[in-house]
């Protein structure tokens, strides 16, 4: 995953690249798409949050992927307002430790993203097609374990972003980069790498879950036909989020390479590339935007518990219907017992 730096000719880089080419400043641009990101996926991700700690009542291995998926998005999103007070007084105030800090959580979390959504797909494949496999029946603890792993990689695939200096300083301000020119040759190849690699592995085994479940549904003619179904809407929303979200990153990591291999390289053609880099940065972070809509496919628990916290005229046909049958049930239930009262009371009447 790829995050690229909004005051550069290089993604991530502090002025010209030393190709000979002006730098290139968006940063003023970068604002607003950075805080719709924001302003849409922060509410989003509290109320996903809120669900899962104060109105989910009943916990599976599905919901505990979902819940850190939540905390991954959410780590992400709390920490692109210092990025946009960066760029609005094109000037870092915040230090080196928090601009260390604040790259850390950007690229683990994100990684961490990564790896939950394609969990959360082959969970959904293994409940389905291999419902008797180990995967899909591990119980709450093994899920934990998993949840620790996934962490523990992430992290320590970002580990790197700590050791290095982001803070790059000219004549007339400081700024939080992602990359130096200190660390463009061992980190940045590093993270281009990781960046191909963590979008081609998930991709492939999300297509993979895809269509063995799709070719599954074809094959079933009777049984839980709507599980499979919901298992198949919950892998192509992953699919498509991934290919919206991910793809642009990694064909603009790809491209920048070739383009670097020419020297002097066309400065427009490069520039337009740099442009192009800076909105598949922005498509990648809008995931965190996205993935509450992956939360309502994924677990009918947290759409329950999500539609009885709304207001009554808003909750879902569901919802609303299944009251609607609880009620009825207690009216009949209290009428029935009503009647069963008279009649023990006219059976005494009768006997006295």
């Amino acid at each position: 995953m790829t995050i690229s730096n909004f005051t550069t000719s290089i993604p991530g880089g502090g002025g010209s690249n030393g190709s000979g080419c002006p730098p290139v400043d968006v940063s003023l641009e970068a604002v607003i798409p950075l805080s719709v990101i924001v302003a849409l996926g922060l509410p989003g991700n509290i109320v996903a949050l809120w669900i899962f700690c104060f109105k989910l009542k009943a916990w599976n291995p599905n919901n505990l992927f979902l819940f850190n998926l939540v905390i991954a998005d959410f780590l992400v999103l709390m920490s692109l307002p210092l990025r946009i007070d960066d760029l609005l007084r094109g000037h870092w105030v915040f230090g080196d430790d928090l601009c260390r800090i604040n790259i850390f959580l950007v690229f683990s979390s994100r990684s961490a993203s990564i790896v939950l959504m394609t969990v959360v797909a082959i969970y959904r494949y293994f409940k389905v097609v291999h419902p008797h496999h180990r995967f899909s029946r591990m119980t709450k603890r093994q899920a934990a374990y998993m949840v620790v792993f996934v962490w523990l990689l992430a992290i320590s695939l970002s580990v790197p972003m700590l050791a290095y200096n982001h803070i790059k300083s000219s004549a007339n301000s400081t700024r939080c980069i992602f990359f130096t020119s200190s660390s463009f040759t061992n980190l940045v190849t590093m993270r281009r790498i990781l960046t191909v690699l963590s979008f081609i592995i998930p991709l492939a085994m999300l297509l993979f879950c895809s269509i063995r479940i799709s070719s599954f549904l074809r094959e079933r003619q009777m049984g839980k036909l709507e599980k499979v179904r919901k298992a198949m809407r919950v892998c192509n929303a992953i699919v498509a989020m991934f290919i919206v979200c991910f793809l642009p990153t990694t064909v603009t990591a790809i491209g920048w390479w070739v383009i670097r291999s020419y020297h002097p390289p066309d400065c427009d053609t490069l520039n337009t590339f740099i442009r192009l880099t800076i909105v598949s940065g922005w498509l990648n972070l809008l995931n965190s935007a996205l993935d509450p809509i992956l939360y309502i496919f994924s677990s009918s628990m947290f759409k329950k518990a999500l539609c009885s916290a709304l207001p009554h005229f808003l909750r879902c046909g569901q919802v609303a219907g299944d009251e609607e049958k609880t009620a009825s049930s207690t009216e009949s239930q209290s009428t029935t017992q009503q009647e069963l009262k008279s009649m023990r009371a006219d059976r005494g009447n009768e006997a006295m």
